[in-house]
């Protein structure tokens, strides 16, 4: 099975400009994930779909989509709005009135997180999240576990794009995962720019932004002293391919950008090729 991920698509950014940047640049990884093959099977959008939670903007976000014929599932971000997002994709399930839910595909159970707290840029995970998700894994037992969430709950060292690994939400949610040998992988975003690391004990794949990235500026930051270092660059557009092997997943960060074919598979190419495939 063939997973695509986008996150922190941020439509709306420019909210009277129907050609904006950002809806340019999802229609770019739109093209890409249309033209593939073999085609993803899902789409995992992993929150920050729009940039100021409007009702516009998720109407935008849904006629986007629209173009792929894959099932997608949708995830919020700390700069969605729960309600708007409701009114334009209401056959989201939802629970407690958070954005989280649970779908098995059979060969897996993706389970999707709702780290959205009105007014922080942070994340949040509080006990009536941490309740829903015990009782879901719980549920579902030793079968394989994808979680989908927006916020990694990690320090990856971008200080001003950075997790506090004590906050509460952190700590409640490593206690829920604590010794769940089940789950595959966690699948993230927010930071704009793709990373993997692990959250007690589980992979976590951060895939980079469909908005502009995050720079990659790893040394200290003083916040009394402007230093002049770059905080948004105009990268391509990212995007990852998560590769569900049957029993491992598989992650391929990348981009929409378009290159030059250096090497095809012809004629003067496929004794190479059979030879290669010969010594696996």
């Amino acid at each position: 099975m063939l997973i695509a991920q986008i996150t922190d698509i941020h439509l709306g950014f420019e909210p009277d400009n129907p050609a904006e940047f950002n809806r340019q640049r999802l229609d770019r990884i739109i093209g890409k994930l249309a033209t593939m093959s073999p085609a993803p099977d899902l789409l995992i959008c992993s929150g920050d779909l729009t940039d100021k939670g409007d009702e516009a903007s998720y109407r935008h976000l849904k006629e986007a989509l629209s173009q792929l014929p894959c099932e997608t599932y949708l995830c919020v971000g700390n700069h969605d709005d729960r309600d708007n997002f409701l009114k334009h994709f209401p056959t989201t399930p939802t629970y407690g009135g958070f954005v989280h839910y649970a779908v098995d595909k059979e060969e897996f159970v993706l389970v999707v997180l709702d780290t959205l707290e009105p007014g922080l840029h942070g994340g949040a995970f509080c006990e009536a999240r941490a309740t829903w998700l015990e009782n879901t894994l719980n549920l579902y037992g030793e079968r394989p576990i994808l979680i989908v969430l927006h916020h990694p709950p990690v320090q990856h060292g971008i200080e001003w794009m950075d997790a506090n690994p004590d906050a509460d939400w952190i700590k409640r949610l490593a206690g829920v995962l604590r010794n769940r040998r089940n789950i595959k992988a966690m699948l993230a975003g927010h930071v704009h720019r793709s990373f993997t690391t692990s959250f007690e004990g589980h992979v976590l794949s951060v895939t980079a932004s469909s908005a502009p990235q995050v720079a990659l500026e790893l040394a200290p930051m003083d916040p009394s002293v402007p230093d002049g270092r770059p905080l948004i660059v105009a990268e391509e557009p990212g995007y990852t391919l998560h590769h569900w092997t049957g029993n491992t997943l598989v992650s391929f960060f990348e981009d929409a950008g378009d290159y030059d074919t250096l090497a095809s598979y012809d004629l003067g190419l496929q004794g190479f090729v059979k030879d290669m495939l010969s010594h696996k």
